[in-house]
């Protein structure tokens, strides 16, 4: 169960620094290109969710954020025990929605600087939190349809 923690702080820590680092070290708005046409890291700040959506909202947040994370530790103590996935994904899950968290309470905005251009569309500049999000909701999705899978494949026996 501890490992489980354990991945969830070390997501917060790569979260944070990597926000410090675009902080301390770029300007907003300052663009530094990885691979021209596809890859930058941009300076951005955002006061909302996905997309800029509901911008400065931040009690919203706040109270979402917390249910949210009492949601994900009740889980992960009811249902993670001994399923290496499951706690591996609600660790991503857990980590990005406190790293967010973090930047809503301390600087009342959001800290994003992953940005790409996939076929000429400038996707929503992004950061670590909202990566870990992603992927722990994309695998908790898959261990959801496997145990699904597993669970109709022992009742038809």
């Amino acid at each position: 169960m501890w490992r489980v923690y354990v991945i969830a702080v070390i997501a917060i820590a790569i979260d944070q620094l990597t926000k410090w680092l675009v902080v301390h070290n770029m300007e907003i708005g300052e663009r530094i290109t990885i691979i021209e046409n596809f890859f930058y890291l941009t300076s951005h700040r955002n006061s909302g969710a996905a997309w800029g959506i509901l911008a400065g909202q931040m009690t919203f947040f706040y109270i979402i954020t917390v249910i949210v994370v009492g949601f994900i530790v009740y889980y992960i103590h009811k249902h993670a025990k001994g399923h290496k996935w499951l706690g591996f994904s609600l660790a991503l899950v857990l980590g990005g929605a406190i790293g967010n968290f973090i930047d809503r309470l301390f600087r009342k905005e959001v800290v994003d600087f992953f940005d790409f251009y996939i076929f000429n569309y400038n996707y929503p500049i992004f950061n670590i939190a909202d990566s870990c999000l992603v992927v722990g909701v994309i695998i908790l999705f898959i261990v959801t349809i496997m145990d699904e899978r597993k669970n109709k494949r022992m009742n038809a026996s």
